[in-house]
């Protein structure tokens, strides 16, 4: 799967870029922040993707920083919060406000998120309070140090349907320099275990 697009930019929109990889461009939804941290039309741009897959679609969505890609993330987990949603929730409040609402159940400020009613905000605080790490704890945490074949196996490893934190933990007890295949069979050998 496609975890991190480095390339081109040929276009962009407040909800979408185009990034020219090889000769091949790729049409990515994108968030307002992500939109705002773009450079100019024909710069070269970098962005963490999330593949997502569904039986009649594949759909890329990107974001300028991994914090924002592992909040999105978690967002697609919540009942009735789906990738679009989840672009949608990103755009109306900065990732950072939008965690210290979950983990202080702050509803009210939640729900003025376009899209979001009072049962949805419930549903965020209720399924993601515990899955977010603690207050601070987001700069301690540096997964942009990972390469672009490590960021490819770990989006491999969430796409199959394992925890983002067992599939880092699983990935940070492999070798570190190797092919794509090598780290991703390492990492599932030890997910298994």
């Amino acid at each position: 799967m496609i975890a991190h697009l480095r390339g081109k930019l040929l276009e962009k929109h407040p909800n979408q870029a185009v990034v020219e990889t090889a000769g091949v461009g790729y049409d990515v939804t994108i968030s307002i922040p992500t939109f705002s941290e773009l450079t100019s039309v024909g710069s070269e741009v970098a962005l963490h993707i999330h593949t997502h897959v569904r039986e009649d679609q594949l759909a890329l969505y990107g974001f300028g920083r991994p914090e924002e890609k592992q909040l999105f993330e978690k967002l697609i987990t919540v009942s009735g919060i789906g990738p679009k949603l989840g672009i949608t929730i990103l755009s109306g409040m900065p990732a950072d406000d939008m965690m210290n609402a979950i983990r202080g159940n702050d509803i009210a400020r939640l729900t003025k998120i376009p899209g979001i009613g009072k049962k949805t905000a419930e549903r965020m605080v209720l399924e993601l309070r515990d899955k977010l790490p603690p207050q601070g704890a987001d700069q301690v945490r540096e997964i942009s140090s990972l390469s672009a074949t490590q960021e490819d196996v770990l989006s491999a490893l969430v796409n199959l349907g394992y925890q983002r934190t067992a599939a880092e933990k699983a990935l940070g007890s492999v070798e570190k320099n190797g092919p794509f295949d090598t780290m991703f069979r390492s990492a599932l050998a030890v997910m298994a275990k």
